[in-house]
């Protein structure tokens, strides 16, 4: 395989979630166009430095895709197209991106993107050594090897899951777990025949994308109705990651988090709380960690102002619980602190007899 920084370690004392300043979209208000909170990713950083989870050179810096990395999944040709500024307006559905010259769009727009999909191979190897990663960005499940859409103009997931069947010994199974409001298109046409990926897909069925040909790839089938609420989602929810792991156990879960599915969501069309959010993540955590399974988190779509706060607390949950954790550095280590109460309970037991 071609060189790449992507796959360098990490310095053992950083939590593995990966950021980088470079993943916010900022430049002459263009961004308010989109309902897209475009600087969503850095507030989900402060939100965590000011509850002192992490700071600046405990976080790992995410590095820009090159294209040789991004050719492991993308045709030439798509990413050539990508030079013109009405396809990549079309691609992020940000209409005057149209009228920019090129090299401003890539600064401005795309590079960010090619970021953020450096943030996810990179958090994919990062998963297996430690036990779990989050990309603080990524999640673009609309892109495949040659067609953008929906905001995604890089095979982020696509790409993880590559790079780690390629370069990692010991992946050679992936599940998807995507619960974005949306059907995660991109990354079902690029695994259609591909019996090593399985993909639970759990979605609004009446909007965007609604790609026929793509659901033939979906293994484990969710459609939602408008306005679906808590309880009846967290229960489909729960029913089917368990489903979908103990049919096929992985070497690797991504966790494709999408918030858009939050109540008021302009486009997701759902009705969950915030509430409803942290509890589902920490669904999914749980059932990857009881099973020893590496889990790679990133945060797609999530279309709201109150969505950043959302994603910190959820993260500030699942480390209250145990369930991620800087020193679980092995690839599935149990949670230390239930290890712990076990290790405390045996000893009183020891000492009562």
């Amino acid at each position: 395989p071609h060189r790449t920084e992507l796959y360098e370690d990490a310095p053992s004392a950083c939590w593995p979630i990966v950021y980088s300043p470079d993943y916010n979209i900022t430049f002459m208000g263009l961004e308010k166009l989109h309902p897209f909170d475009a600087g969503k990713w850095g507030k989900v950083i402060n939100f965590l430095k000011e509850e002192k989870l992490i700071a600046d050179d405990l976080i790992v810096q995410a590095r820009e895709a090159t294209d040789e990395d991004l050719l492991v999944v993308h045709t030439r040709r798509y990413l050539n197209k990508l030079k013109w500024s009405f396809v990549v307006a079309t691609i992020t559905e940000i209409p005057p991106v149209a009228f920019l010259p090129n090299f401003v769009v890539q600064r401005k727009v795309l590079k960010p993107l090619r970021t953020q999909t450096g943030g996810t191979i990179m958090a994919g190897k990062l998963a297996v050594d430690r036990g779990w990663a989050i990309n603080v960005g990524g999640g673009f499940h609309h892109c495949s090897s040659d067609k953008g859409g929906g905001f995604c103009a890089y095979a982020d997931i696509t790409l993880a899951i590559k790079f780690l069947f390629e370069r990692v010994q010991g992946v050679s199974k992936a599940t998807i777990i995507d619960l974005d409001a949306h059907q995660g298109n991109g990354h079902e046409r690029d695994f259609m025949d591909d019996h090593r990926v399985y993909i639970m897909d759990v979605y609004n069925r009446y909007i965007y994308p609604g790609d026929g040909f793509a659901k033939r790839a979906i293994k484990r089938r969710v459609e939602l109705e408008w306005g679906t609420e808590d309880t009846e989602y967290l229960q489909k929810v729960h029913t089917h990651v368990e489903g979908a792991l103990n049919e096929l156990k992985p070497d690797i879960i991504v966790y494709n988090a999408g918030t858009d599915i939050l109540d008021g969501d302009p486009l997701g069309g759902l009705a969950i709380s915030p509430q409803g959010i942290v509890k589902r993540d920490e669904v999914v955590f749980k059932a990857a960690r009881r099973r020893r399974i590496p889990i790679l988190m990133v945060t797609s779509g999530g279309y709201q102002k109150r969505t950043a706060r959302i994603i910190a607390d959820s993260i500030l949950n699942l480390h209250n619980l145990g369930l991620i954790d800087k020193e679980l550095a092995t690839s599935g280590a149990e949670n230390p602190k239930v290890e712990q109460m076990i290790r405390d309970s045996a000893k009183d037991l020891t000492n009562l007899s």
